[in-house]
């Protein structure tokens, strides 16, 4: 018994028990013993494991989980796939989430819309809107209706433009550049844009003029970066990094060698006031001019966000998902710079937006683009539009929306840091 007993070994998937093996005689190869207990198809544990119904183990696995992926199960649960790639969808409680957004931002509005020195009740600013469409009896005064339509409502659409195409910019650049601290003014489109509407202001050639004026250098300095970034056949962020913030120097310097020519009786305090940012001169004329710009560079961003998600992976991993970097890294910046040339045409220099909300929108959808984008449009448009209403009611004079949201954004933004850490970048 003793002589014929196999060696005593490690257990494994392919060994069988003792008993099962048949007797030999002593001395013969262990590898004849481990051949017959291979070839005896009761005792081999893999085939087994293989044949047993309900084990849910695909052939070939060998019991270890993830180490096959059958064909059309690309997008299983446990199948470790990056997020965004071709073919997922977004997570089922995520899209509930922009529906909420959605509502939030309709609110905010309509409370901007009855918010004021002059405070018109909510329902009538409800009666008021759908008597624009639907015959209603009318039940709102004289003042009322012109205090909504011709003042408010046009500032409110300019915010919610202006707002959301400064955080879908902003959410946008910190895909590009990999880096949670990018904002629009990286690139230099925002310092050219200035430019262009403080040299208009001080040409006197009026409101249509310093629009003109900004959006047209601003897509002068969206051209100068991306000139820039082809001069060298290094690392093209790096490149556009660093042509961003030699253009934004540049154009800077030309702003304040406008301040010093205007005249400091009738120019300069206008330049300066603009410069803050302001939506008080807002008309639907300047929404309709912010509208187009803002809305052709969100279509184009939003509808490349699952690109965004693929180049987050990397040049050399994109290119194998058939995902050409350098043309899709400049598509994405062309749209964030109209985006940021409107905004800065009709509203000045507004900061603070394109840094913050995507990181209030990467804590609530996560990091997937395909949902964090949308998601920083609708809260870029409900932030501004809640720090417009307070610019116009907090004080006797009118705040600068550039003060608000830098005293309301930096302390705010030290707080999402504070709170969340590396959750919100790692997500």
């Amino acid at each position: 018994m003793t002589a014929s007993a196999p060696e005593a070994g490690p257990a494994g998937p392919d060994s069988a028990p003792a008993t099962d093996a048949p007797s030999g005689p002593a001395g013969a190869p262990a590898t004849d013993a481990r051949h017959r207990t291979e070839s005896a198809p009761a005792t081999d544990a893999r085939h087994s494991t293989e044949s047993a119904p309900g084990t849910g183990t695909p052939p070939g696995t060998n019991g270890s989980p993830r180490t096959h992926t059958p064909p059309g199960t690309e997008n299983a649960p446990g199948t470790p796939t990056p997020p965004g790639t071709a073919g997922a969808s977004p997570s089922p409680h995520r899209v509930p989430r922009l529906a909420v957004l959605l509502l939030i931002t309709v609110v905010t509005a309509l409370a901007a819309l009855a918010l004021g020195r002059y405070v018109v009740p909510p329902n009538e600013v409800l009666r008021l809107l759908v008597g624009q469409v639907l015959p209603l009896d009318r039940t709102w005064t004289p003042a009322e209706e012109s205090v909504v339509l011709d003042v408010r409502l046009p500032r409110v659409l300019l915010s919610l433009l202006v707002g959301g195409g400064l955080a879908l910019g902003g959410a946008a650049l910190q895909g590009v550049f990999r880096n949670p601290l990018v904002s629009p003014d990286v690139i230099g489109v925002s310092s050219g844009a200035s430019f262009g509407g403080v040299l208009g202001l001080l040409l006197g050639l009026g409101s249509a003029a310093v629009v003109g004026g900004a959006f047209a250098f601003g897509l002068v300095a969206l051209v100068t970066v991306l000139l820039i970034g082809r001069l060298n056949s290094g690392s093209p962020i790096l490149m556009i990094v660093l042509g961003g913030t030699v253009t934004g120097a540049f154009f800077t310097a030309l702003v304040s060698f406008v301040k010093y020519l205007a005249d400091p009786e009738s120019q300069l305090p206008s330049i300066v006031f603009w410069l803050l940012g302001s939506l008080a001169t807002a008309t639907y004329a300047k929404a309709l001019t912010a509208a187009v710009p803002v809305l052709v560079g969100a279509t184009v961003v939003l509808a490349l966000r699952w690109r965004l998600n693929v180049l987050s992976l990397g040049d050399e991993d994109a290119t194998a998902l058939g995902v050409p970097p350098r043309s899709t890294r400049v598509l994405l910046l062309t749209a964030v710079a109209l985006m940021t040339a409107g905004a800065v045409a009709v509203a000045g220099l507004v900061g603070w937006v394109g840094l913050v909300v995507p990181h209030l929108a990467r804590l609530w959808t996560g990091s997937d683009h395909r949902v964090q984008l949308p998601a920083a449009f609708l809260i870029g448009g409900a932030y501004l539009t809640v720090i417009d209403t307070l610019s116009r009611t907090v004080t006797a004079a009118e705040m600068p929306l550039g003060i608000l949201t830098a005293v309301i954004g930096a302390p705010f933004f030290v707080f999402l840091l504070a709170r969340s850490r590396n959750r919100m970048w790692s997500q």
